[in-house]
């Protein structure tokens, strides 16, 4: 059977319905972050405006009070980089990272540092923070380790970044729980239902893709998630390179003319890395535009008909925008209302 081939259109209007960038969601607010995948959330404010672009009638308070009742955590997952999860997604997800994570963290530090010797110091920082969450500058000092090595604990150490830290009423994401108290158990999983969660999630919020595309989100080999991928029920595609995609059934593959609305997007939105460039939401000729090469971080962009198509900050009052060329007049109106309305919820 001859497999369909998905234009690059297409793809991108599959990733923006799944994101639910071509309309404003009412999901709530712990089944919209798992269908986006998690909240990318290095910088406390993006998380709160990626959700406010994607669900109708979001409030800064619902993310706040969602970390606070434990209903939805901050830690580092995927790519090693933080991410708001759902309770229920943190074990298994935690569980089919750690491993790839500790390679990596072991690799990136060229072995000068022995597995023995963080796993130690993984088991003192458990043993300082079972009274309750601590700052990182006072578990740096009082452990007397150095920076590199307090990068690697985590992946001995289930650690989140609990609140009132890490919020839009305070963004230093500094104080640090363990996962098992915090989150009341850790519960047995094995990385096997891990990684099946993550081929779930990704292609639930980023699919139509490819069985590298996947990896590399996760942060993890491509021959890691083979076999889980060998064994799930999944639809296959074909890209226009003759590449093949895979997908969930049943997830959304919009037609590629349906409309696109004016979407703003924060530092760090997920859609925007190069896991998703099959899909051109950020076209190639803007990339070096929108990432300064001295900064791994994105600035904040808008979207023009499904794609990238300029900057915006906020100066205080207004949201000023920055396009990269000339807009057709309408929308230019519909980003001046888009604009309006972001700055309102802003204030």
């Amino acid at each position: 059977m001859t497999e369909r081939t998905l234009t690059e259109r297409q793809l991108n209007r599959a990733l923006l319905a799944r994101q639910m960038l071509l309309e404003r969601s009412g999901l709530p607010l712990t089944k919209a972050v798992e269908r986006m995948g998690g909240v990318q959330s290095q910088y406390a404010p993006s998380s709160y405006i990626g959700l406010w672009t994607r669900l109708a009638g979001f409030e800064r308070g619902q993310l706040t009070r969602a970390l606070e009742r434990r209903t939805l955590a901050r830690g580092t997952l995927m790519r090693s980089t933080i991410h708001i999860v759902t309770a229920r997604d943190y074990w298994p997800l935690a569980a089919a990272i750690r491993e790839d994570r500790r390679k990596w963290w072991l690799g990136a530090t060229r072995h000068q540092i022995s597995e023995r010797e963080v796993a130690a110091v993984a088991e003192q920082v458990r043993a300082l923070l079972a009274d309750g969450p601590r700052r990182r500058k006072d578990l740096v000092a009082e452990l007397g380790v150095s920076s590199t090595m307090w990068n690697g604990v985590g992946g001995w150490v289930d650690l989140l970044r609990v609140p009132p830290s890490g919020t839009w009423e305070r963004r230093s994401a500094d104080l640090y729980g363990l996962a098992e108290t915090w989150l009341r158990g850790a519960p047995d999983e094995t990385p096997d239902a891990g990684l099946e969660l993550i081929v779930r999630r990704y292609l639930g919020a980023f699919g139509p893709a490819s069985h590298k595309d996947i990896a590399n989100w996760a942060g993890i080999s491509p021959t890691a998630i083979s076999p889980t991928l060998e064994r799930m029920r999944l639809r296959r595609f074909r890209d226009e390179r003759d590449g093949e995609l895979l997908d969930l059934p049943r997830a959304p593959l919009p037609d590629a003319d349906v409309a696109s609305p004016v979407r703003f997007l924060p530092t760090w939105d997920a859609t925007l890395l190069v896991h998703a460039r099959r899909t051109q939401i950020l076209p190639e000729r803007f990339r070096p535009m929108l990432f300064d090469t001295k900064t791994p971080h994105s600035s904040p962009s808008f979207l023009i008909d499904g794609q990238v198509a300029g900057t915006w900050k906020h100066d205080g009052t207004r949201v000023v925008v920055s396009p990269f060329e000339p807009l057709p007049r309408t929308a230019r109106r519909e980003l001046d209302e888009e604009a309006k309305q972001l700055a309102a919820w802003l204030a």
